[in-house]
């Protein structure tokens, strides 16, 4: 008769974090990641007509767009950056300047 093993190799377990990767999916508003889509050169919202519910905003109103999606409950969002000139190397990535860094100065402004 074969033994039960005495290590059962359970290192999927160890610990929560890990256990969270292997447990039954459940989905939860705390889960989900809000996509900002922030546009220069605009003054008020444009509804993207493939995303219902989703617009580009202005980075005027990107603080009040971020302080209802945190009222919802929402931990997080995805900037996605739309400036008004496109280069071939992408320099508005990198730019100080740029559509993206000025909206991340705002967010952390707002909810840091």
């Amino acid at each position: 008769m074969t033994q039960f093993p005495t290590v059962r190799l359970r290192r999927t377990r160890q610990n929560e974090k890990l256990r969270g990767l292997v447990r039954e999916t459940r989905l939860a508003v705390d889960q989900l990641i809000y996509p900002l889509f922030i546009a220069e050169g605009i003054h008020e919202a444009h509804e993207i007509a493939s995303m219902p519910g989703i617009a580009q905003w202005p980075l005027e109103q990107l603080g009040r767009e971020a302080e209802r999606i945190a009222n919802l409950g929402i931990p997080a969002v995805l900037l996605f950056g739309i400036p008004n000139e496109k280069d071939e190397v992408g320099s508005q990535a990198y730019d100080s300047q740029g559509i993206i860094q000025k909206a991340i100065r705002l967010l952390k402004s707002v909810n840091p």
